[in-house]
C-alpha cells in the first residue's frame, strides 16, 4: 500500500490535484471512504503539493560593485518636493564619486530595492504627528525580508510638518533601530515653507549619507 500511496502522491503533484490522491487514499483505506479526518488529510496534502512545486530561483546578485544609495520618499506637496530635490542634489554632487543614487516612491519600494542598497535616505511629511502612511507602508513591506540582511547600513531622514513631528521622528527611530540601521546624520526637520537654510540642511544630509558610501 505504501508504494501505491507514493505513486498517487507523485501523480497528484504532477497534475496539481490533491483530491485525486486523497480520494484514492480513502478508497484504499481499511477504514473506507468516510475516513475520520479526511478533510484535514486533504489540507495537509494540498500543502505538500504546494511545497513540491518548483520554486523560482533567487534574483541574480548585483554584478556592479558601485555602492548604492536608496532614497525612499513620499513627496505629496511643493514643500516636500523642494526638500527632496535638495537632498538629491547633495547626494549627487560631483565631488561624491562612485555612488549610485536610486530614487523610489515609498508606495513603490520593494524588499529587493532595500536589499540591493548600501545606505538609505528617508523623506516623509508628518501627518497628524506621525510619519506618512506611505512611508509606514514601505516599512511594513520591507521590514522582515530585510531584517537580517541590512544591519549596520547608514541612513538619514528629512521630515516636513506644519505641527509637531516628534511622533514621526520617534516612529522612524524605533523602526530603523529594529532594523539595525546606523544614523549617519541628524534628522532634518522643517516646518512651513522651507527656508534657504533648511534646504541647505537637506543638501548636506544627502551629501553626508552619500559620502559615507564612498570607497
Amino acid at each position: 500500500m505504501a508504494a501505491g500511496l507514493a505513486a498517487e502522491l507523485r501523480r497528484a503533484v504532477e497534475t496539481d490535484d490533491a483530491d485525486r490522491y486523497d480520494s484514492w487514499f480513502a478508497a484504499g483505506s481499511p477504514f473506507g471512504e468516510p475516513i475520520v479526518g479526511h478533510e484535514q488529510i486533504n489540507a495537509i496534502h494540498r500543502r505538500m503539493i504546494g511545497a513540491a512545486k518548483p520554486v523560482a530561483p533567487p534574483s541574480a546578485p548585483r554584478l556592479d560593485t558601485m555602492p548604492r544609495l536608496l532614497i525612499i520618499h513620499h513627496t505629496p506637496s511643493p514643500f516636500m518636493q523642494a526638500m527632496f530635490e535638495a537632498v538629491v542634489s547633495g547626494a549627487t554632487d560631483p565631488d561624491i564619486e562612485g555612488v549610485e543614487v536610486v530614487r523610489r516612491a515609498a508606495l513603490a519600494v520593494s524588499p529587493t530595492d532595500v536589499l540591493e542598497a548600501d545606505g538609505y535616505l528617508l523623506g516623509t511629511p508628518a501627518n497628524l504627528g506621525y510619519m506618512s502612511g506611505a512611508l509606514k507602508h514601505a516599512f511594513d513591506v520591507v521590514y522582515y525580508p530585510c531584517l537580517d540582511s541590512t544591519r549596520g547600513r547608514p541612513f538619514g531622514c528629512y521630515l516636513h510638518g506644519n505641527e509637531g513631528t516628534e511622533g514621526a521622528e520617534k516612529g522612524i527611530t524605533s523602526i530603523t533601530t529594529g532594523l539595525g540601521w546606523t544614523k549617519a546624520a541628524e534628522y532634518v526637520v522643517v516646518s512651513g515653507k522651507p527656508s534657504k537654510e533648511a534646504l541647505e540642511g537637506c543638501w548636506e544630509l544627502g551629501a553626508t549619507v552619500a559620502a559615507r558610501l564612498m570607497g
